[in-house]
């Protein structure tokens, strides 16, 4: 069955959230009304044409394919804020685009009117339909100061994408007071990163019921060992439970 099927037939329990993974940084969410939510998706090369970085998984999703209600940016880097597919996104004219403060250039470079986006803030609440979103710090470095987390809630169940970012233990303790059911950070070392091991720490501070690494594998330039990461996690006594998810996978939180 292809993705965007799959995710259209997928009925999500009250009380859940459905997470489709799509590699890289990407996320769809879906509530139990069918409402849904892309983050980070990268669904074109457009990597490859600006910077030589190879697409090493399959486009399992186009834009065109499936019609989202939020679409999500945590920053301007185009693995994240993908400038081929966002105006496809938001082709239908209902599709919002809720984005860090970085990706506000990008928008107007793509013709994006001011109408169709908002800019996130660090620490205030967005309502956005059967989600609430909160964005929380991530530190991904000089490059990219606007990046945030992203910590999601619907209904009782929440979702917290770290953003890209190093290993900030003072972060990770602010999440522990949070209720978190599923959590994702990056494991690929380079580019400001977290490496397995640091990602294997971060998760055991903040301690979600349900961990997952993320950010390997889509180009070789990102680099990223999953294996490393189940062993730097498995190396600690007192571990969260993690699943390792395939691009296309999909898990209830």
């Amino acid at each position: 069955m292809q993705l965007a099927q799959k995710i259209i037939a997928t009925t999500v329990p009250q009380g859940k959230m459905g997470i489709f993974f799509l590699g890289q940084a990407g996320f769809i969410l879906q509530s139990p009304n069918g409402e849904r939510m892309g983050i980070d998706l990268y669904l074109s090369n457009c990597c490859e044409r600006y910077f030589g970085f190879k697409r090493l998984t399959p486009q399992l999703l186009l834009p065109g394919e499936l019609e989202l209600d939020w679409v999500l940016a945590s920053h301007a880097h185009y693995d994240h804020f993908d400038p081929d597919s966002i105006p496809l996104l938001l082709a239908n004219g209902r599709t919002r685009l809720l984005v860090a403060g970085d990706c506000a250039a990008e928008c107007a470079r793509l013709g994006i009117s001011e109408e169709r986006f908002r800019i996130l803030t660090l620490g205030e609440r967005v309502s956005a339909g059967d989600f609430e979103i909160l964005p929380v710090p991530c530190d991904h470095g000089e490059a990219a100061p606007d990046a945030l987390g992203l910590y999601i809630c619907c209904g009782e169940s929440s979702f917290y994408l770290t953003g890209d970012t190093c290993l900030r233990t003072d972060y990770a303790r602010r999440m522990a007071q949070l209720p978190i059911r599923f959590c994702a950070a990056p494991i690929n070392g380079a580019y400001g990163n977290m490496n397995a091991e640091e990602a294997a720490e971060f998760f055991c501070i903040v301690r979600p019921e349900k961990c997952m690494p993320c950010h390997y594998w889509n180009f070789a330039q990102h680099l990223g060992d999953p294996n490393a990461w189940i062993q730097a996690m498995e190396r600690r006594a007192e571990h969260p439970e993690y699943v390792l998810m395939a691009p296309g996978e999909f898990i209830l939180a």
